[in-house]
């Protein structure tokens, strides 16, 4: 309970550390650098994941692990960029949340998941709770902000979906793959959509470099390194629900760094979308235990 509890902290406390970041630094630049300083981390982990097979092509499981962290660094980039463009990081935090019922449907989808009435309307308030927030006047303004918000757990879901599918993987291997895939690609979008924003990296507030080393080594390593363990020791039905404190968390943490407003929209938004989340997960946790 002790580790669950610090690992939702750590998670929540990320909400913080990315608009800090990203309020100093270019967003695909500061994300580009998280992966930066994730990497040595992970880099005497990494391994090919299968043997390569005489026709040169990646085996499966390594075309999984590679086509999951191009997903996982789109997301984290979509993210940095909305958190940049918002004021009213606690909407970000309860629009986040979707990433757990577009699993869900992407796992319908493709992947043969059968479900039931009782998650079905889980998706439904869950969706319904974001939709409730576009009514909040301190949000109605940053709708991009919050579309992009969506268009980053949507690709969350979707990296998510392929890993479901190459399981048995070391999770430092994993997220060092994540972040060769990824580092690329950040730091080509970087320097075109944000041209200079590398060079000017050297020059980035000590508190900045600070925040970023926070989402890299606490919220990436430790949290899911410290997950990972977790689901090693025991069941899925016991851990899942145990996550769920996170997203409360963050936007109790955001409201009192930011001194914003809590408004009636965003609590009942909140209230919906987080309800709805809950059940699709203590659902899920039910069926993967029996």
């Amino acid at each position: 309970m002790a580790l669950m509890l610090g690992i939702c902290l750590l998670w929540a406390g990320n909400i913080i550390a990315i608009k800090e970041s990203v309020t100093a630094v270019p967003p695909l630049a500061s994300v580009a650098l998280r992966y930066a300083i994730m990497l040595p981390v992970c880099l005497p982990f990494v391994q090919w994941v299968a043997g390569l097979p005489a026709d040169g092509r990646p085996p499966p499981r390594m075309a999984l692990v590679l086509g999951s962290g191009l997903l996982l660094g789109g997301s984290f980039g979509l993210g940095a960029l909305s958190f940049h463009l918002a004021t009213s990081v606690s909407a970000l935090a309860i629009a986040g949340q979707l990433g757990v019922p577009f699993s869900l449907l992407l796992a319908v989808a493709f992947a043969g998941e059968r479900i039931q009435w009782r998650r079905t309307l889980g998706i439904v308030l869950s969706f319904a709770g974001v939709a409730i927030l576009v009514f909040d006047p301190r949000v109605f303004d940053e709708r991009l902000a919050l579309l992009l918000t969506v268009l980053a757990a949507f690709l969350w879901a979707a990296s998510t979906l392929l890993l479901r599918r190459a399981t048995g993987i070391h999770v430092l291997n994993l997220m060092g793959w994540q972040a060769l895939a990824s580092l690329p690609l950040l730091v080509l979008a970087s320097m075109v959509v944000e041209p200079g924003a590398l060079a000017r990296l050297p020059a980035m507030p000590l508190s900045a470099l600070g925040w970023i080393v926070y989402s890299g080594l606490m919220s990436s390593l430790v949290g899911h390194a410290g997950m990972a363990w977790m689901l090693q020791r025991y069941p899925v039905s016991t851990i899942t629900p145990l996550t769920l404190p996170t997203p409360l968390l963050a936007i109790v943490l955001a409201t009192l760094w930011y001194r914003t407003p809590v408004t009636l929209p965003m609590l009942l938004g909140a209230a919906v979308t987080l309800t709805g989340v809950a059940i699709i997960a203590l659902r899920t946790a039910r069926k993967g235990a029996a």
